[in-house]
């Protein structure tokens, strides 16, 4: 057995461990849907226990506020029931875990434009979440000039318009 093939079951081990560790990562129950960076940082497991347990409906209120756009257009890209967003919120209930992955992924995109801009330049003045709501209604021409919005109501959706950044920022956008 050569040297390298030894040491994948260790590179693989570690690798698993860093996604699936709590050390260094917030419990998913002190993750606010709205510490965006925090929640683009975290590793895939936290989030999936963040959605499992419910995006609380307050916290997505309080995204849609920071985003300062409409709740219903926020609430139409999400595919969000309105009323049931407004009935938990009073209540002080979670999401179901299907439209709490999408607000997490919401929050996600965000978090990554913030960690773009930082890793960028100088964010002073820069709003995230003001900047993300913009874009998402903006005629996108690798998305055959269809807006990001008509692809946030799907995870693949989500996963397209993050890959869509991405490519902008490394300069690979066309």
């Amino acid at each position: 057995m050569s040297a390298l093939s030894d040491k994948r079951p260790q590179a693989k081990k570690a690798l698993m461990t860093k996604v699936f560790s709590s050390k260094q990562q917030p419990k998913s129950d002190l993750i606010s849907l709205t510490d965006f960076r925090i929640v683009f940082d975290s590793t895939p497991a936290i989030k999936v226990r963040l959605i499992r347990k419910g995006v609380r409906a307050v916290e997505v209120k309080d995204m849609v506020r920071m985003m300062d756009t409409s709740q219903d257009k926020i609430f139409k890209f999400l595919r969000l029931s309105t009323a049931t967003v407004n009935r938990k919120a009073s209540r002080d209930e979670e999401l179901s875990t299907e439209d709490s992955e999408r607000v997490v992924g919401m929050s996600n995109l965000i978090g990554q434009v913030q960690a773009m801009v930082e890793q960028s330049g100088n964010p002073a003045g820069f709003d995230a979440a003001k900047w993300v709501a913009h874009w998402l209604e903006e005629p996108i021409p690798a998305l055959g000039g269809e807006c990001p919005a008509s692809y946030m109501d799907t995870m693949e959706g989500q996963k397209l318009v993050s890959n869509l950044l991405s490519m902008m920022q490394s300069g690979a956008y066309a």
